[in-house]
């Protein structure tokens, strides 16, 4: 309602460095360290080096386990005052990474199955412990939250253990040419012992890395350990659970294709857009397969995600070197050939697709049985070559053959660049605008080398660990808008065109920003977003922003001064070092709310305790 409501917060991470052993911690994680020794559960100087034995290790990964999910409370606004309050007699409920958390994975199996803490079984098939790294997500249209696991490697390990930061696969055991790709082989399913959760010694406390990274349905009304129970399966549809179908990955959020009334389409699958957080990440799709039909209950509209088709986006317009452009040979800055020969030469913007001439693309559907769609690489590598064909083949594009569908939704990363789908730089929050019918995509930056040539093939020569490959020099980043080539079906629409509706600057002037992250799109269709990164590319605090989309809009408020089309002005700033996160409006849009994510993450920052507040 406009004057009460429930927030769902996301935990995503203790900043800076975790203990391990001889080594202290420091920044946020030693701010954790000395609330468990205030506490007791830490019996140790954790400020020196030599205290930080194996077991105090483990105690505090426990509690740190315990710190990371997140929350849901309620918050309403004071008839006298106006102000938001926390209401404390209504239950909060906290969602976390241990088994105190419990929910259903549907659509995938994973390389075997979860076990509780202490190491007895899962109380049913299908059932895995905790959320983990949970960054944005969304409201679904049938009162449930979506939240996305992102960087689990981090907490668990990097599943898709074949990839370097450079962007290049090795031949490992598990991914290189010639074999099968298994993804229960090479040692690699455990949790990692260089990871901040698989460092614990309790060898029942490591889970499987391949049970966390997904887009994760949290159902809030319900206790924490309820997982999901689909009314297919005679069950009443209640509960948590991890949506297998739409694969593993470095997810950011999610978000429904609604109608102007912001329900669901009638007749229509219920569609999902969502993104890969990582540089060189993709864009999917996901498209359920039954559709929905009006009068289904709740328990129906959510067995709708149990099962469906995965696409992926395909930018086939794309300059694999920029992320932003065509490449344009007439462009002297442009018309450097060894960019596709391997060097590693920074390669600036060249002329940029705009809605008059927008860059085209198609959904590819990710799946070994895909017999019609071409390899996005199938003219380099063997024209006329199916995505199904080409994902069976353990050859090609020097990375090994996928089995079957379960092992491509496991390392859709690798999958992507199997069959040579374009690079993007970093797409974080996707937003579909009910008003408008677009996409819209913040894609937050890059800055370092890609994997793949222009025509989609790996682009390394590696020998050893040295790579030569082409980098992209994208420091400010973008949001563009994506348009389906059937609008008023995207379910259906496997074309789409696209083009940027706002690229960030470096400077100092009033309109400069840069590394777009969290996007919100609010009653009237208009569209905000928030920065990640934006102190360190123009030194000022990253913060809220609005982006005037329509140019009529200044004539509907005469005497306004708006800015021009594209241009973005700032509406709230956050404290020092912070992050902008999680923007949203109450039902009216009186109020808006902006969560302050690691204030002084690397910069030191006195907030909350000493901000300035406006005069009485």
């Amino acid at each position: 309602s406009p004057d009460a409501g429930w927030v769902w917060v996301n935990h995503e991470y203790v900043s800076n460095n975790a203990p391990q052993v001889g080594a202290a911690p420091g920044g946020q994680h030693l701010t954790l360290a000395r609330f468990l020794q205030h506490a007791g559960v830490l019996d140790l100087d954790v400020t020196r080096d030599s205290a930080w034995d194996q077991h105090a290790v483990d105690t505090y990964i426990e509690s740190q386990r315990e710190q990371v999910g997140a929350s849901r409370i309620r918050i309403a606004r004071s008839p006298g005052s106006g102000r938001w309050t926390l209401v404390r007699h209504l239950a909060a409920r906290r969602f976390d990474a241990t088994d105190a958390t419990l929910l259903t994975l549907t659509g995938y199996t994973p390389v075997e199955p979860d076990h509780l803490d202490d190491g007895n079984p899962v109380p049913a098939p299908g059932v895995v412990t905790g959320i983990t790294n949970d960054c944005s997500g969304a409201t679904t249209p049938w009162g449930t939250v979506i939240t996305a696991e992102e960087n689990v490697q981090n907490s668990w390990g990097d599943f898709e253990t074949g990839w370097r930061s450079n962007q290049f696969i090795v031949g490992d055991p598990v991914w290189g040419a010639g074999r099968q790709i298994d993804l229960a082989s090479g040692g690699t399913a455990l949790a990692s012992a260089s990871s901040e959760f698989g460092r614990t010694s309790v060898a029942t406390r490591r889970h499987n890395r391949d049970l966390f990274g997904f887009v994760v349905e949290m159902d809030p009304g319900q206790p924490a350990d309820r997982y999901y129970r689909s009314n297919r399966h005679e069950g009443d549809g209640t509960g948590h659970r991890k949506i297998g179908a739409m694969g593993r990955g470095p997810w950011e959020n999610a978000s429904f294709v609604v109608g102007p009334d912001y329900r669901l389409i009638p007749g229509s699958p219920v569609v999902v857009y969502a993104g890969h957080d990582r540089r060189n990440g993709r864009i999917f799709k996901f498209v359920s397969t039954h559709p929905y039909v009006c009068g289904m209950t709740r328990a129906e509209v959510r067995s709708l995600l149990d099962e469906g088709s995965l696409y992926i986006a395909h930018f086939e317009d794309l300059d694999v070197r920029t992320g932003l452009t065509r490449y344009d040979p007439a462009n002297r800055d442009c018309d450097d050939t060894t960019a596709y020969s391997g060097v590693d030469t920074l390669i600036e913007n060249c002329s940029r697709f705009t809605e008059g001439a927008p860059g085209t693309g198609r959904w590819v559907r990710l799946s070994i049985d895909n017999g019609t769609d071409p390899a996005p690489n199938a003219l380099a590598l063997g024209p006329g070559t199916t995505v199904g064909r080409a994902l069976r083949d353990t050859h090609w594009n020097g990375i090994g053959g996928f089995p079957d569908d379960n092992t491509v939704l496991g390392a859709l990363f690798t999958a992507a660049a199997k069959i040579g789908v374009s690079e993007l730089n970093r797409p974080e929050d996707l937003e579909w605008n009910p008003i408008s019918r677009r996409v819209f995509v913040a894609l937050t930056k890059h800055g370092r080398k890609v994997g793949l040539k222009q025509d989609g093939t790996l682009a390394q020569a590696a020998t050893g660990s040295t790579v030569e490959t082409a980098r992209r020099v994208d420091n400010v980043g973008s949001i563009w808008t994506i348009v389906e080539s059937d609008s008023d079906r995207p379910a259906d629409s496997l074309h789409f065109s696209f083009w940027p509706v706002w690229i960030g600057s470096q400077g100092d002037g009033p309109f400069d920003a840069a590394n777009p992250d969290n996007l919100l799109i609010d009653r009237d269709g208009g569209l905000w977003f928030a920065t990640d990164g934006n102190r360190g590319t123009n030194g000022t605090a990253d913060a809220l922003y609005y982006l005037d989309l329509d140019p009529a809009r200044r004539n509907k408020a005469p005497g306004i001064a708006f800015p021009t089309r594209g241009k973005a002005f700032r509406i709230a700033a956050g404290p020092a070092d912070s992050e902008a996160t999680g923007p949203a409006f109450n039902s009216d849009m009186n109020t808006l709310f902006l969560s302050v994510q690691h204030p002084g993450e690397n910069v030191d920052s006195e907030w909350p305790t000493s901000r300035q507040r406006s005069c009485p």
